[in-house]
């Protein structure tokens, strides 16, 4: 004879190995996006316009580099408040740079590749810098990358005066105005960073500090040294967008991308790099942004106004927080 007891425990239990499933997918971030883009594409006036698609791709790709950066630092169980002073001070460095009106370089033809270095060098040495005060001073992620954004965002307005410098170079503004050349750029970065990530003793260093980083120390994995260098990652990448967010405006600002360091944190969570260390992909934190960026895109579009889109993003993010606590105790469990 059927236990009636047990077929009725059946369904439950077959429900929950189905919703543990879905909240475990890889994949579930791309799905929820060509569900929103299916659902709401049609109803959101010139979403599917070739004009639409462009203005997607140019603010998807700086957000992606800083997102990245942020990847590598969440998977160490870190985290970089840093990312948009970084943004903002190498910006107005790197006109100071290149401009003949304020800069050092004037109408010089090494002007623009001089002006992307330095604001690399820049941004790698404040991360360096973060990892160091972390590792060193042995203080949390938070107070210091948090001290750091206030510190770095008040140097650029004390440089500036909080003046925008314009007048870039035709060169460098292309670097981010060309849709394709920008493209070029996120994709040879992004795919570097997979095969750190996947493939490098660097990348399993990563995900070894970020699942405990007592045991990797006792196995002989340089934390200290692991920490510093995902932050000075972190503000390479930060660099990176830096370079991509003033081609797209051709001007240096000392408070550009000021608003974006929620979508950086929150499309890194969306895609599926956990809040807890010790996971996290390039392709994850890739369609983290493109479901971030659609959401943001459709809103504007329907013309809410800043207010009602926060509110809403906000709401997303939160979602992406407790989907990744829930992930984090499936995980637990199945372990």
């Amino acid at each position: 004879m059927v236990d009636p007891s047990n077929s009725a425990a059946r369904p439950p239990a077959m429900l929950r190995l189905k919703v543990r499933k879905f909240v475990l997918s890889e994949h579930l971030v791309l799905w929820l996006s060509i569900l929103y883009v299916t659902l709401l594409g049609p109803l959101v006036p010139g979403f599917f316009s070739t004009e639409n698609a462009v203005n997607i791709l140019l603010a998807l790709l700086p957000l992606f580099l800083a997102a990245l950066g942020q990847t590598f630092v969440l998977i160490t169980g870190g985290i970089d408040l840093s990312v948009t002073s970084v943004i903002g001070l190498t910006s107005v460095v790197g006109a100071k740079v290149m401009t003949a009106q304020h800069g050092w370089l004037g109408n010089s033809p090494w002007a623009t590749p001089l002006a992307v270095l330095v604001m690399l060098v820049i941004g790698t040495g404040i991360g360096g810098l973060n990892g160091l005060a972390i590792t060193r001073l042995r203080l949390p992620a938070f107070i210091v990358t948090f001290t750091g954004m206030m510190f770095f965002g008040g140097l650029a307005i004390w440089v500036t005066q909080s003046r925008n410098i314009g007048a870039l170079p035709d060169s460098f503004n292309r670097l981010g105005g060309n849709a394709w050349l920008a493209c070029a750029i996120a994709v040879v970065i992004g795919g570097f960073a997979h095969l750190m990530l996947a493939r490098s003793l660097f990348g399993r260093w990563l995900f070894a500090t970020g699942h405990n980083a007592r045991a990797a120390d006792i196995s002989g994995v340089p934390v200290p040294a692991t920490i510093i260098a995902a932050y000075a990652v972190s503000g390479f990448c930060a660099a990176l967008a830096s370079i991509l967010y003033t081609g797209q405006t051709e001007t240096g600002s000392p408070v550009l991308a000021q608003r974006v360091l929620l979508d950086v944190i929150g499309a890194t969570i969306i895609g599926g790099t956990s809040l807890f260390g010790g996971k996290g992909k390039v392709a994850w934190t890739l369609c983290g942004v493109l479901f971030l960026k659609l959401v943001d895109n459709t809103l504007n579009l329907l013309n809410l106004s800043v207010f009602a889109i926060t509110m809403v993003k906000g709401g997303v993010i939160l979602f992406a927080a407790l989907l990744d606590a829930t992930r984090h105790r499936f995980s637990g469990a199945r372990a």
